[in-house]
């Protein structure tokens, strides 16, 4: 099994379990797995209309704790979204999104477990449109965000998402600077991370090239 490289990306297709092992360290984890909620998703909410059942699916198991320990011992920093749903070590450097926008049925805001050894903080934003297929999509903004909490404790060179969808968290890294590790298992959200963080790649090698 090979990654596609994809400037200073590397994506893999398959689950984290399998490839995880085959990985060194990374400077941090920045990811967004299942929280495990689909079937939660009822009660005349968007989540419960027909046009949404793939994130009904999608969402229907979270990882067990051991895999995500396994995940967060790969970095030296590690920020999980969503980490109140899965029983991880006490924190004090939890993360907030706020979200401006949220429709009264649904979550006012969005935790993160982070191992960061600082005081929560707080992003306010907007919850964005589902632009790339992938039914739990997270602003592109709002990960720039949160590569940016961990900054504040030591300089990150490469990003590790092992739940990386359709790449949001690549693009971010891209857009900064950064190099980054992605897994996928599902092919066709894959493809799609793949083409973003390759559009996300050439405009920052055109960016730099306008500089030169």
């Amino acid at each position: 099994m090979k990654p596609v490289v994809i400037g200073n990306a590397e994506l893999w297709l398959g689950d984290c379990r399998d490839i995880l092992p085959t990985l060194g360290k990374v400077d941090a984890v920045v990811t967004d797995p299942p929280f495990g909620l689909g079937t939660k998703m009822q009660g005349g909410t968007w989540g419960a209309k027909e046009g949404f059942k793939e994130m009904l699916d999608w969402d229907a198991e979270a990882p067990d704790v051991e895999t995500l320990l396994a995940i967060i011992g790969t970095g030296q920093s590690a920020v999980l979204w969503g980490g109140n749903y899965f029983g991880l070590p006490p924190s004090r450097g939890w993360l907030v999104w706020d979200k401006s926008n949220a429709v009264p049925t649904m979550a006012d805001v969005e935790l993160a477990w982070t191992n960061l050894d600082r005081p929560a903080k707080r992003f306010r934003g907007l919850v964005g449109r589902v632009e790339f297929g992938h039914p739990t999509q997270k602003p592109l903004d709002l990960m720039k965000w949160t590569i940016a909490q961990v900054d504040h404790c030591h300089k990150v060179e490469t990003i590790f998402d092992p739940y990386c969808g359709s790449g949001t968290t690549g693009v971010a890294a891209v857009q900064m600077g950064r190099k980054f590790i992605g897994i996928e298992r599902e092919e066709r959200y894959f493809e799609i991370a793949c083409k973003r963080i390759e559009d996300a790649q050439r405009q920052s090698d055109l960016f730099i090239g306008s500089a030169a």
